[in-house]
Parts: C-alpha cells; sequence; structure tokens
C-alpha cells in the first residue's frame, strides 16, 4: 500500500508555463497575490490532503455510511477531518472576499481541488458540492438569502447540496414532480429527490439544499422548474440555529464505490411541507441549477484526473518494488517496471494524467478570465472558450479516468483484482464519473449542439487556429514527432468537425450518432497540444535546476504523441462513419 504523494512539481509547471498565470495575476481582481502566495498555497494543500485526507480514503471505502433513526453516519475521522478543513479555510479559497473567502485564482483552487481528490474523492464530494451552491447563491441569489447563507457556505461552516434527479426522472428534468407552494414569503416543498451526494451528515450544524421543484400551476416541461434554497436546520433571526425543517434522508444508496460519501434519497415534506425560498426567479429554475452544475462539471473532469494520479502512484509503486520475471539485458529476477509492456501501461497513466492535468489548469486560467477579464470583449472571449472547453473536460477526462485506473488494477496483476492493494478502489470509485452531473452521451450532445453546431463551429475554429499556431515553436528537428503527430490529430479535429457541419443539417441522428466520437478527438488532441506546449517550455530552461523532472517531462510528452495522440485518426473515422451504421440496426436485432 503507498500514501498519496501530491505531484508538488508537476501542479507547479503547469501553474507557471502554461496556465496563462502571468495574465491571471495582471487582473485587478487578483492584485493582491503573486506566484510565491500561490504556490504556497497549492503545497499547503498537498500536505493536507496527504496528512489528513489519504489516510481516510481506504477506511472510508471499507466502512462506508450508514442511516439509523433518519441520521445519517459517516466513516469514523471523516467529520474531524472535515472540521480541519474548515478551521484550514480551504472552502473558501476561491470564494470572494465578499463572502469571507480568499478569492485567490482558479489556477490554485483547481490545483488544491485535484490534492482533496486524489487523497480521498469520497470526502472531497462534500465541498465541491458547497462550492457550486456558492456560486448558484451569489449569481442568482436575493440579498437577504446571501446575507444569511453565504459566509456560512464560504468557510464550509455549512454544507450544499444539489438536488435535481428524481426516480422517475433520472437525467430528464422535464418529467421531475416535486412541488412548491407558496406560502407568504416562503414555498412549501413536497417531494423525493434520489442521488443526493452529502445530503445529509452530522458532519455540520446545518446543509443548505438547492432543490428543483415545480409551483403549482407552472408550465409543463423545465420552462416550469424552478429552484429553491430549503435548509436542513431553520436560521433565526440572530443566525442562530433553529427548529429541524421537514426534510429527511430515507436512505442512503450501496454502491460500485465511492462508500464514504453518503449518497441519499431524501425526503421534502413528509410532515406539513419543508420551507423553501426562491432562487432567482419562478421557472428560471433550471438555469440558476446550471450555473452550479457547469461548475461541478468541471470539477468532475478534475476527479478523473485525481483518480488517475491516485491510481497511477499505486501502480508506480508497486512495479517498482514487485520482483517478476527476467528481461532482456538485465541479471536474474527483475522488478517488473523492467518488463516493456509494463512500462508502456505506466507511461500511459503518467502521460494521461500529466495530459489532462495541462487541460484543467489551462481551462480553470480561461474560467479566471472570463469573469474577471479586463474588457467585456475579454470576458466574452473567454467565456465562449469556457463554454467550449467545459463537456471537453467533463466528458474526456472522466471517460479516459475509465482507462487508466482500470490500466492500474492490470498492473497489478492478480493483485490488483484482490481489494487489499486498493487498485480497485480506484477503479470503482472512477466508475461513477461519466455518469453524474451529465453522462458522457450529454456532454457530448452539449458540446456538438451547442457549442459547434449552434455557433456554426466559430469557437472550436478558433481552437483549431490556436493550436495551429504552435507549429512555429516545433520546428526544431528534436520536436519532429510531436510536431508531425500534433499536426496530423488537429488534421484529424478539423476534418471532423468540417465534416460534422456539412452532414448535420440532412440526418437529425448525425449529431449524436458522432458526438461521442467528436468528443473524444477534441480531448486528445487538445491534450497533445497541451503536452506539445508543454516540451517547448521546457526546451526553453523550465525547471533547468530539476533535470530528472524535466527529462521526465520531455519523455512522457513523447510517449503521449506516439501512443495516445495517434488515437485521433480513429476517433475521426467513427465520427465521420455516418448515422445508418448507428441506427439501421432493427430494434430487434440487439
Amino acid at each position: 500500500m503507498t500514501d498519496y504523494a501530491p505531484p508538488i512539481k508537476d501542479m507547479l509547471f503547469n501553474i507557471r508555463e502554461l496556465s496563462g498565470i502571468e495574465e491571471i495575476l495582471a487582473l485587478d481582481a487578483y492584485a493582491d497575490f503573486d506566484l510565491e502566495v500561490i504556490e504556497q498555497v497549492v503545497e499547503e494543500a498537498g500536505k493536507f490532503a496527504a496528512e489528513v485526507l489519504g489516510p481516510l480514503n481506504i477506511p472510508g471505502d471499507q466502512i462506508g455510511t450508514s442511516i439509523e433513526d433518519k441520521v445519517v453516519r459517516i466513516a469514523p475521522g471523516f467529520a474531524e477531518a472535515y472540521q480541519q478543513y474548515v478551521e484550514n479555510g480551504w472552502q473558501g479559497v476561491v470564494v470572494s472576499p465578499d463572502h469571507g473567502g480568499m478569492g485567490m485564482p482558479d489556477v490554485a483552487g483547481t490545483a488544491a481541488v485535484e490534492a482533496l481528490q486524489s487523497a480521498c474523492m469520497s470526502f472531497s464530494l462534500g465541498p465541491m458540492l458547497t462550492t457550486g451552491a456558492i456560486i448558484a447563491l451569489d449569481k442568482h441569489g436575493a440579498p437577504e438569502l446571501k446575507k444569511i447563507y453565504l459566509p456560512k457556505l464560504a468557510t464550509g461552516e455549512w454544507t450544499g447540496t444539489m438536488n435535481l434527479t428524481e426516480p422517475q426522472a433520472g437525467s430528464d428534468l422535464a418529467a421531475i414532480t416535486t412541488k412548491a407552494i407558496p406560502e407568504g414569503d416562503h414555498y412549501r416543498i413536497k417531494g423525493s429527490k434520489i442521488y443526493i451526494t452529502w445530503g445529509d451528515h452530522e458532519a455540520t450544524e446545518n446543509i443548505v439544499h438547492l432543490v428543483l421543484a415545480r409551483i403549482e400551476g407552472a408550465p409543463e416541461g423545465v420552462r416550469g422548474i424552478s429552484m429553491f434554497l430549503v435548509p436542513k436546520y431553520h436560521v433565526n433571526d440572530d443566525g442562530s440555529i433553529g427548529e429541524r425543517n421537514d426534510v429527511f434522508a430515507a436512505s442512503v444508496e450501496h454502491k460500485l464505490g465511492i462508500h464514504g460519501s453518503p449518497t441519499c434519497v431524501m425526503s421534502f415534506g413528509d410532515g406539513d411541507g419543508a420551507v423553501g425560498y426562491l432562487v432567482g426567479e419562478e421557472n428560471k429554475g433550471l438555469a440558476c441549477m446550471f450555473t452550479m452544475m457547469n461548475h461541478a462539471r468541471i470539477e468532475v473532469g478534475v476527479q478523473g484526473l485525481s483518480i488517475s494520479e491516485r491510481a497511477y502512484q499505486l501502480a508506480r509503486d508497486y512495479a517498482l518494488d514487485r520482483v517478476q520475471g527476467r528481461a532482456p539485458g538485465k541479471e536474474g529476477r527483475v522488478t517488473i517496471v523492467n518488463h516493456a509492456d509494463v512500462r508502456r501501461m505506466l507511461l500511459l497513466m503518467k502521460a494521461g494524467t500529466e495530459a489532462m492535468r495541462s487541460v484543467a489548469m489551462v481551462t480553470a486560467g480561461v474560467h479566471n478570465l472570463s469573469t474577471h477579464g479586463a474588457t467585456d470583449e475579454a470576458r466574452d472571449v473567454a467565456s465562449r472558450r469556457l463554454a467550449l472547453l467545459t463537456p471537453v473536460v467533463k466528458g474526456w477526462m472522466t471517460e479516459f479516468a475509465q482507462e487508466l485506473t482500470s490500466l492500474g488494477v492490470q498492473v497489478h496483476g492478480g493483485m490488483g483484482y484482490v481489494e487489499e492493494t486498493g487498485a480497485a478502489q480506484h477503479m470503482r470509485d472512477a466508475r461513477i464519473l461519466t455518469i453524474y452531473e451529465g453522462t458522457t452521451g450529454i456532454q457530448a450532445s452539449d458540446l456538438v449542439g451547442r457549442k459547434i453546431l449552434a455557433d456554426e463551429g466559430r469557437e472550436v475554429k478558433a481552437l483549431i487556429g490556436e493550436m495551429r499556431a504552435l507549429d512555429a515553436e516545433l520546428a526544431d528537428d528534436r520536436f519532429a514527432t510531436v510536431r508531425s503527430t500534433l499536426t496530423s490529430g488537429i488534421d484529424d479535429l478539423e476534418a471532423a468537425v468540417d465534416w460534422l457541419l456539412a452532414n448535420a443539417p440532412a440526418d437529425p441522428n448525425v449529431p449524436g450518432s458522432a458526438s461521442v466520437n467528436l468528443l473524444m478527438l477534441i480531448g486528445t488532441v487538445l491534450g497533445g497540444y497541451q503536452m506539445a506546449r508543454a516540451a517547448v517550455a521546457i526546451s526553453k530552461g523550465a525547471f533547468a535546476d530539476d533535470p530528472v523532472f524535466a527529462e521526465a517531462k520531455t519523455r512522457t510528452v513523447d510517449f503521449y504523441a506516439t501512443h495516445i495522440l495517434t488515437r485521433s485518426a480513429g476517433y475521426r473515422a467513427a465520427t465521420m462513419a455516418g448515422a445508418d451504421v448507428v441506427m439501421s440496426m432493427p430494434e430487434e436485432g440487439f
């Protein structure tokens, strides 16, 4: 069993060289910060993650959560760790100082979140949803709601949840039936929600539920959905905790993974109805919830990176220690890291993880520019890019995590299939990532429909143009392989986008049949582009004082170029295969 050690060097490399940190720190919103402060915060987050959260990961998986008398019990140690989390101020790293946060750039927050999620994904899900609740309430909440709830959420003293899914509705939010009955300055909420992450626990004195429901008489479908804030406990006028609201956990789900995270079935209004307060406008709840959802989608993408890093570290340490067989040119029996195929698997894990980290860090920088850019135009440009990148980060990184965590089991061989090593837990925990906050198919549909076809490909073509512009910096012979494969990958992407734009108008099944492969194509090429940028940065002297890191980064980039980026041709072919091969099978043929 290996302890988790945050990859601080690679995190700092990405912040310094790829994230656009100089432009970000030049913004008025971040005038109080410099690179040194950001790096200190990242390093401290890594220590907290490794020392406090890491040891909880396996016990949390083994013990899990339970419920008795409508009270959810979390695994031992989680509540105490959460109090340390609050006391150290980690919930407020990127939250505005207006609400009691630090107000740091998202690049710092992304690195900190990666460390927390790698150390214990089950624990980190609670803070992730709280951050989303802060964002949604800050943007859409009435001043009186913000005054009461935001300061406590910003410190993490209270946690937040997102309540969308119902037993009969699944991803089809148009089918939700939870009711909101007007009553004076509030509403009475009645209904049931499932799959509510950290829906109930005793680690904090209050929980703030953001709930989708229908006001009586509202239009059918998504046009009639509103969002409400429903506290677990009422809040008195002086800010103290009052009586229990009519909202309880009915049960906890028994899941494949993330056993330490209480995933609850929530019951609203078994009695008189849970008191809820409208957030935003009536019947505009879906837009409010998507403010929270889009943040969560990026963080779930980072979870794909995080769990892949944890799986890689475990596999690497096992391969460096496990003695088995012989290898060409080596005397006697060798550690399995000397076998070529084991190296191939480890390099797939390492290269894939580092590419994901680069994409995540760049996306964090784009998010900062979208909210705090110096001009309206700068914010608009960054917002369009962020909209394009969000489904890619969520979809590509979580799908890639399925492959990489599975490879972690494979490196261990039979020892990976038994629970004692911990490799199986990472694969089990990763499996939810392509499902919650919108499945890969939903992300791909959003990417193709709303982000490519809706703007006639302008934003994705702008991204393609930026990637092509790197070619001039890859002219040196030492970049020959990277340059060649990146050019081919970009060509594949452009051809696939052009094909989609030309064929989607004539056949309504084209977008759906092509979307996932196109999403994976964009992610794969974007990862290759960021890895190529990393190679250029190393060639210009980045981390020259650490030749081992610099050499490893260069080798990792070469591996990504030859073993991962070359997948672009397959994704292109599948994207352009047409809808008939998908839709022509009769139902009885399945």
